[in-house]
Parts: structure tokens; sequence; C-alpha cells
């Protein structure tokens, strides 16, 4: 595959752009397509605003900022991104809102597939937004390869339906079955035409297997994150040597994701009421959906904090003694990443699909299993020099999954420089 000259079409800022990125540094990004960047057009003129006008969706729009890739590589569709805002607000069910999902996801493909040309031969792309541009690859011999970030939809869903069954109280899952179909349908034509399907986890990659992927395409590549700036603070160091909690202080236990019953926040609530005073949980996420009678008993046991900025984690990780992610479906949860690079022992189930491995760096625990969540912060709790040593476990593993390891990953997954059993290891 040397020689490769790669497209990359990439809806939204995914990990602040890190795949053009990785291949703009390796020279081999010959053109990268999204759909709204700070960088360029009207949103490039916002950015001279004041601060005080920033807030909201305005400052989240205006941290899609490609400071690192030459502009004149950067091809955007703003006036697409905008229509896309308008058929969300318009959406006034959970298929309607799907529906309007594919709407923007196929014609963005469509769009790039139809404004390609130049010296590109292989194109990188992202589930569910990149059917159109892989099918142009098959036409014109040029390589495609497609992430596939989370688990296929039809695993997900019926995971989050089961689920629904059993907690009801925790709000119903949305009717969207024929939307989530056509979504599902849609993922495996891209699976067929796609020479190369990428994902981040053992997890992700046994779903594709599930659906009906061809294994012998498929390359798990985990992701990375970069903390070392935020560790550099006196009071993060202090957090990371795993000491032990003052005197009659309940271990501190942090959970970042939306709450849901998806990132398994039902579990987090009974493991908290069976660790009542031995245990303080603190929970970072958007409570969109949540019915109130469920927010109401959560704050009974746990704090609550709702949506928290990216910049402010770094006082909430500093806080915590162990990190905690009961996911019932993840593709690879990046906040896992995050509190290893915090010096955070984690506990979380295999469909979070972290690199933490058990008894290391942490615990991996069934899902739907809050008994064994809690016997394991149990565990931490008592144990402080177990703790420590995971804390320490937890600082190395970090470092071998930053933003350049990934990169590396990566490309030696899209150059077949490494033989398919080792770019699948973690």
């Amino acid at each position: 595959m040397n020689g490769r000259r790669f497209i990359v079409a990439q809806l939204g800022a995914r990990m602040h752009y890190a795949v053009p990125r990785i291949l703009q540094e390796a020279h081999m990004l010959s053109g990268f397509f999204t759909d709204i960047c700070a960088s360029q057009g009207l949103p490039r003129l916002l950015s001279l605003l004041p601060p005080r006008l920033r807030k909201g969706s305005l400052e989240r729009l205006l941290e899609r900022r490609l400071t690192e890739i030459p502009s004149a590589l950067v091809h955007s569709f703003p006036l697409l991104g905008l229509q896309y805002k308008r058929h969300l607000r318009a959406a006034r069910s959970a298929e309607e809102g799907v529906l309007a999902h594919l709407w923007m996801s196929r014609a963005f493909a469509e769009r790039v597939a139809k404004s390609l040309n130049g010296s590109w031969n292989a194109a990188y792309v992202f589930n569910s937004a990149g059917l159109e541009i892989l099918e142009r690859c098959r036409a014109t011999g040029a390589l495609g390869c497609l992430e596939q970030c989370s688990s296929p939809r039809p695993k997900e869903m019926r995971l989050i339906r089961e689920e629904s069954l059993g907690f009801p109280e925790w709000g119903t899952v949305s009717d969207a079955a024929q939307a989530n179909a056509t979504y599902g349908e849609r993922e495996r034509k891209e699976w067929a035409a796609a020479d190369v399907i990428i994902c981040p986890s053992e997890f992700v990659r046994s779903g594709l297997a599930e659906e009906g992927a061809d294994p012998a395409r498929i390359r798990v590549v985990p992701y990375g994150v970069d903390v070392e700036a935020q560790n550099q603070k006196p009071e993060v160091r202090s957090r990371n040597l795993g000491a032990k909690p003052a005197l009659n202080q309940p271990l501190r236990v942090l959970v970042a994701g939306r709450v849901c019953l998806q990132k398994g926040s039902h579990y987090v609530l009974q493991a908290a009421e069976l660790l009542q005073g031995r245990a303080e949980f603190r929970m970072a996420g958007s409570l969109a959906e949540l019915p109130e009678s469920m927010l109401n008993r959560l704050r009974q046991r746990v704090e609550v904090l709702g949506p928290v900025p990216r910049p402010a984690m770094a006082a909430h990780y500093s806080w915590a003694d162990v990190f905690l992610l009961p996911s019932l479906c993840e593709g690879s949860a990046t906040v896992t990443y995050e509190a290893l690079g915090y010096g955070l022992p984690v506990v979380c189930t295999p469909n979070a699909g972290s690199v933490v491995r058990d008894g290391l760096e942490g615990f991996i625990v069934p899902v739907r299993d809050a008994t064994a969540i809690a016997g394991r912060i149990e565990q931490l709790t008592q144990d402080v020099d177990l703790r420590a040593q995971m804390s320490a476990g937890a600082k190395a593993r970090a470092a071998e999954f930053t933003v350049a390891a990934y990169g590396q990953r990566l490309l030696a997954a899209l150059t077949g420089e490494v033989p398919l059993q080792e770019s699948n290891s973690a």
C-alpha cells in the first residue's frame, strides 16, 4: 500500500480531527472533507465575536478549528450542516431524528463522492457516512477504508431494548425500528464495499463479525489520548499516587458520560446504594431524556453534575480515586483513556471497549452486575497497596495509548506494515 494518498471524509470534529492530522503529518493526506469548519467561511468570521458571546453551541462550533492542516486541503459544506441542524430541530420523534441523521450521512457522502478529483488513491470514511464514497473507490480502484466507531446499530439497539424492558423506570426506548433497520442496512453495505474496516476495540470487532462483516477485513486499532499537560498540575500528581484517603473519608468514584441506560447509569446507582457510606460517587454528563423521578432518586446517592465542559473535567479527574464506566455498548470510550492518564484505576465492562487489563490497571466486571461493581470498589477501598499499584499501572498503560502511538498503529494498519493479528492486539 506504499504511495497511498488519502482523502478523509468526516462529519463533525471527532477526536479533534485525529485521523486527518495523522495522515497529514505522514504526508499521506490529499484532502479533507467535512460539514462545518470554524477555519473557513462564515464560521471563521464568528471567531471575531467577543468571548462573552461565544457560549453553548456557538462555542462548540468554534472549537472546530483545523490549525494543522493546510486550508487548501480542507473542503467544507457549511450549508449542508445548517440544513441538517434544521432537519434535527424539525424532528418530532426518534424515528424522524434517525432519518435526519441518515439524510445527512447520505447527502454528505454523495457530495464528497461527486467532488473527488486530483491525486488521491485511497479514502478514509466513518460508519453511516461513507457508503457512496466507498462505492466510488470500488469503481475507480482506490482503497476504501471504513472506521466503524461504535458497535453496529442492530447490536446496540438490541442491548438497549433488552435493558429498557428490565428498567422501564429509566425511560422507554423510542420507537425508531424502521429507521434503525435502514441505518443497519446502510452499515452492512459499507462493510461490503470497504477494503479495510478499522475499529477501536475487540467489542466492536466481535459485533461486526456477528452482524456479517468479513473478519478478514477487520483491524482493531485502539485510540490514543494525551493528558500530559493536565497532569503537570501538583494536585493531579498527588491524586495519581494512589494515596490513602483522609481518615474516615469514603473512596471517591468518578463516572463520566451521558446519564442513560446505554452507559449503565442504573448500575452506578445500584452500586452506590450497596456502598452507602463507603464510597462517594460523582457523575458528569448530559441528563437529556432522563425521567425526573429517576434523576431525583439518583441525586439521593450520587453527586450529579450534569454536562461538564471538556476543559473543566481535569478538576474532576483530580478529585477521584477511581473511575467507573459500566457501559452496555461503546466503541472504545475515550474517557477511560483519560482516566488512565490521570492515574485512576478503572472499573469498567468489556462492552466499554477499553484498553484496561483486568487486575492490572483496574477491573473488568460483567455487564449488568452492580454487585460485581460494588465488590471491586470495596476491594480498592480496603487495599491501599493495590490501589497504588493500579494507579502506577494506569499511568504506564496510558503512555502506550497517546495520540502519537495511535497514529503509529493506525498508519501500520492502513499500510499493511504489520500482520493482521498484530494490529488486532491491544
